[in-house]
């Protein structure tokens, strides 16, 4: 792709997942596996507890080639909605995809549940048989399932109405924030309308009036709808504690843990690490504070901009190039398949009415490649997220080989790639800089891209918990107690350093974490600490460690956890882990300290 390519230019080409055929191409892949499904249920439905290793090989292969054509309808339909939400042709493919995908699924309940069913050690000696390599590790994890799962007849009446039950008030809770706007100053006094992404980026504005403003603004556009979001949110937050009270969950985090493949001991050890160290994001919005010249920060200044050096605009050309060199600088294997995202239509970069908020990487299926979606506003993070976000697509490209049974990893790993590609781009930029109130800037950067990762995420966790708790044992939950429990979420983080506004108490409500995977925020936290530990040990080990973490990516989510850091020479079982990542970050807040000084800036 040329170097004189804007960002404006760059959209992905959706249509190589579908053959070219577009809409019908979806259909006809579903009819495709639709008939695959049946044929699969006609030859093992009610066998599968006769099933021998060649027979179990063979269904596991069906099953591949039958999550393929699924998976490459529901990836276009998701994709085109979430490139245009606002296009009613869109919404109706993808509900068309999700109403006939829950159908398959639900003909395929079976087989999972008869394999469950299985005896230990029939399952054991099917799993060394040969054929199976691709599904090994995820056999293994259903098998985890069989204490929460129920009767076949009451697993599909469950599937049979996901699409019509929690999916359609996520896809309600998606389609309401995407077309949030917020009316903002504009020249000659005039007001725009600008979507929530764009005005939130405006919060790192260096003009502390500007940044009051916009977060009124925000708050202000909260306001529409925002009953209808917290009905939303009760009614899957009750929905949630009917099906762990039917599946026998003893808490609300447990299904996301079983599904993380993490113990709910091992969570409760990273949250409580994390909130004992909240005196370093207190510490830092104390020096952000002095250098911004404020007695005292409030919530909107956070995101401030320390320098005039955060308001350097990055074009689309000069940001790809960084992170290319960056990655190249680590492994020429990563440049490489950055530079084809870029080359080969595999992102969709611009800012456009109607589109998905945010910046996601879509896995898609092995068979296909992944893709990114971004909201590009030129700024320095937007250059953060890309290399962030390209970590998830190298991950995603290089695990391929696994399958779609074991190409992803748990939640708790698919933060890692991200954000060692982010600290790759980090040092880089670091590197370069020289100038004292340029590198404030940058480390700034860096220290508040750890505390919304780490501390923050981890916050929002405890609202989670808060939530799923209060609803559990209070009932429907008022807008007003939402936002008490979200107020007292942030103030347990931010101490008496950050004065929090009335305002601010809706903010909780544009999250769509909480609405879709409802646990999923800490693993962010999980995913950053254990990425600062591998990069540590990049940093201890230099070139030589390259080809241990590619493994690792390439690796895929076809071992546990704990095996699969255990390739980068690192033990979860530790428990220094979880602090050593801590103290990484407490330095960089100590030479973050220093660049302030050094810059006359405190």
């Amino acid at each position: 792709m040329s170097t004189s390519v804007e960002h404006t230019d760059v959209a992905w080409d959706l249509e190589t997942l579908v053959h070219g055929e577009g809409p019908d191409g979806v259909l006809r892949l579903l009819d495709e596996a639709q008939a695959q499904a049946d044929e699969f249920a006609a030859a093992y439905q009610g066998k599968v507890a006769d099933i021998n290793g060649a027979g179990l090989a063979a269904a596991i292969g069906e099953l591949i080639e039958l999550t393929d054509l699924v998976g490459r309808a529901g990836s276009y339909a998701s994709l085109k909605f979430a490139e245009d939400t606002a296009k009613p042709e869109h919404g109706a493919l993808l509900a068309a995809v999700e109403e006939r995908g829950t159908a398959i699924q639900t003909k395929l309940l079976f087989f999972e549940l008869e394999w469950t069913a299985l005896d230990d050690a029939k399952a054991d000696e099917l799993l060394a048989s040969p054929g199976v390599e691709k599904a090994r590790h995820h056999l293994r994890v259903v098998r985890k399932e069989k204490p929460h799962l129920l009767t076949e007849p009451e697993e599909r009446i469950l599937a049979e109405k996901s699409s019509s039950s929690r999916g359609a008030w996520d896809r309600l809770f998606d389609e309401l924030t995407s077309v949030i706007e917020v009316e903002l100053p504009g020249d000659g006094g005039a007001s725009q309308a600008v979507p929530l992404d764009v005005a939130l980026s405006q919060l790192t504005s260096p003009d502390r009036a500007t940044r009051k403003a916009v977060a009124e603004a925000v708050t202000k556009a909260l306001q529409p709808g925002l009953r209808t979001r917290a009905f939303i949110f009760n009614t899957l937050l009750q929905d949630k504690a009917v099906e762990d009270r039917l599946r026998a969950f003893p808490s609300w985090i447990a299904s996301r843990n079983l599904a993380n493949e993490a113990s709910d001991e091992s969570v409760q050890a990273l949250v409580d690490a994390v909130q004992e160290a909240y005196d370093v994001p207190q510490r830092w919005y104390r020096l952000k504070a002095q250098i911004l010249g404020v007695d005292k920060l409030a919530d909107y200044d956070r995101m401030a901009s320390v320098s005039q050096a955060d308001e350097q605009e990055f074009s689309w050309a000069e940001s790809t190039e960084m992170v290319y060199t960056s990655f190249d600088a680590f492994s020429t294997e990563m440049g490489d398949v950055a530079r084809r995202f870029v080359d080969e239509g595999w992102i969709d970069a611009p800012v456009r009415p109607g589109k998905r908020g945010g910046a996601f990487c879509a896995y898609t299926v092995p068979s296909h490649h992944p893709y990114v979606l971004l909201n590009w506003t030129s700024r320095r993070r937007d250059v953060l997220t890309l290399a962030h976000e390209l970590g998830h697509g190298i991950h995603a490209y290089l695990a391929r080989e696994r399958g779609p049974f074991e190409q992803t990893t748990p939640l708790t790993l698919a933060e890692t790639a991200s954000v060692f590609g982010e600290t790759l781009v980090f040092d880089r930029l670091l590197e370069q800089t020289t100038e004292p109130q340029a590198r404030l800037g940058l480390l700034a950067e860096q220290i508040e891209g750890s505390i919304a990762t780490i501390f923050r995420q981890t916050a929002m966790n405890r609202f989670e918990h808060a939530v799923h708790t209060a609803r559990r044992e209070e009932g429907e939950l008022s807008v007003e107690r939402f936002g008490e429990l979200w107020h007292e979420s942030q103030v347990a983080m931010l101490g008496d350093a950050v004065d929090i506004s009335d305002g601010y108490r809706s903010w909780w409500s544009y999250v769509p974490h909480f609405i879709g995977t409802p646990g999923y925020v800490y693993a962010y936290a999980y995913g950053q600490l254990m990425a600062l530990s591998v990069y540590g040990k990049y940093r201890e080990e230099g070139p030589s460690f390259a080809p241990k973490y590619l493994e690792l990516l390439s690796t895929g989510g076809s071992k546990a956890p704990e095996d699969l850091v255990a390739i980068a020479g690192l033990d979860l079982a530790d428990k220094g882990f979880w602090r050593s990542g801590l103290a990484l970050v407490r330095e960089q807040l100590d030479q973050a300290e220093q660049a302030a000084k050094d810059a006359g800036a405190i």
